[in-house]
């Protein structure tokens, strides 16, 4: 409700400020008009010794500027003050989720050591609370590395390992290691089509993306799970549909669902955890791959395509892609230098 208010009183806020510039507008055309009538009417009737000025053009020109860069100021103001709100409250947002998320294994961790501290566990007993203690623990530093990732993405200091694979594949390779991440069973992921062709990527960054995609449709979507993955091969690109039969995305997300902190609530599934950076990491490996990523739905329970499209070996982008290869034979080749020494 607060949020609401504040919005409420901005809008109304710079609604005011666009009427008081046009009033302001509207009495300075009414003072030249007036003032210019005036002086053709009495103008030819004063005394020659009686010197008035007539209205100036310049000065009128230049209130109507002055009067218009005070409301073009007045719009940017607004608008950057809108798109801060908005970033205040995605981070807040983000705050919330990982708070929640840190502080949910943290409870269970400290829950069974302080079972296992004061009470006389059994054997059998021991080992389940250590493991999970330990899915736990795997579970916070998955969430620490991937908010360190982000940073490190954004300040262009990610560790290059990028190497040319037989596209077919690595990409199958990909998928299954994500399904198998999962636990899904092999019926719920099928993969479609071939490719004979070669692509660059950093096969662990890649990993990521289809880590958060499948996690992503595993979390939108209503048990069983099915998710089919074609692959085919444009002119130039290598293109990738993640598709899955969800909860769907409504055309108003579509646009925004690859922002940082993004999450979208739906009411079928209220209970989705996560800090909306999945879509956003996705986004920006694939960015940095050379490729792009979209999504598409019909609305509402009908399913997401995700599609990616990556650049084909020697095809497409051949400086970019190049670059990338000469960046990990540079990491490399400074890791053995320090190695030998």
């Amino acid at each position: 409700m607060k949020k609401r208010h504040s919005l409420l009183f901005l809008i109304f806020a710079f609604v005011f400020a666009q009427l008081a510039w046009m009033g302001l507008l509207t009495l300075w055309i009414y003072w030249y008009v007036s003032n210019n009538l005036i002086f053709q009417q009495v103008g030819d009737k004063l005394s020659p010794q009686i010197v008035i000025d007539s209205p100036n053009v310049g000065v009128f020109v230049g209130g109507i500027i002055l009067i218009v860069l005070i409301a073009v100021a007045l719009f940017f103001i607004f608008r950057n003050l809108t798109v801060q709100m908005k970033v205040t409250t995605l981070y807040d947002n983000f705050i919330a989720n990982v708070t929640h998320e840190l502080k949910s294994p943290l409870s269970s961790i400290q829950l069974y050591l302080e079972t296992l501290s004061i009470k006389k566990v059994q054997a059998d007993k021991q080992k389940e609370f250590l493991e999970i203690m330990m899915k736990d623990a795997n579970r916070l530093k998955k969430l620490i590395n991937s908010i360190l990732e982000i940073s490190r993405l954004e300040q262009k200091r990610i560790a290059h390992d990028y190497h040319v694979y037989n596209a077919d594949s690595i990409i199958k390779q990909l998928v299954a290691d994500a399904v198998g991440q999962f636990r899904l069973s092999d019926n719920s992921v099928k993969i479609k089509g071939e490719l004979q062709c070669k692509c660059v990527i950093d096969k662990d960054a890649m990993q990521i993306v289809f880590d958060n995609l499948t996690d992503n449709a595993i979390k939108y979507s209503r048990p069983p799970v099915n998710i089919d993955v074609k692959i085919s091969r444009l002119p130039k690109r290598i293109l990738i549909e993640f598709i899955d039969k969800g909860i769907g995305i409504e055309q108003k997300n579509q646009k925004t669902i690859f922002h940082k902190f993004q999450r979208i609530d739906n009411k079928n599934i209220p209970n989705v955890k996560g800090t909306g950076l999945g879509l956003y990491w996705v986004k920006e490996i694939v960015k940095f791959h050379g490729g792009r990523v979209s999504v598409f739905s019909e609305g509402e329970n009908k399913g997401s395509c995700f599609r990616i499209e990556l650049p084909i070996y020697q095809t497409s982008k051949k400086f970019y892609v190049n670059s990338l290869l000469r960046q990990t034979a540079r990491k490399e080749k400074t890791m053995e230098v320090t190695d030998g020494e």
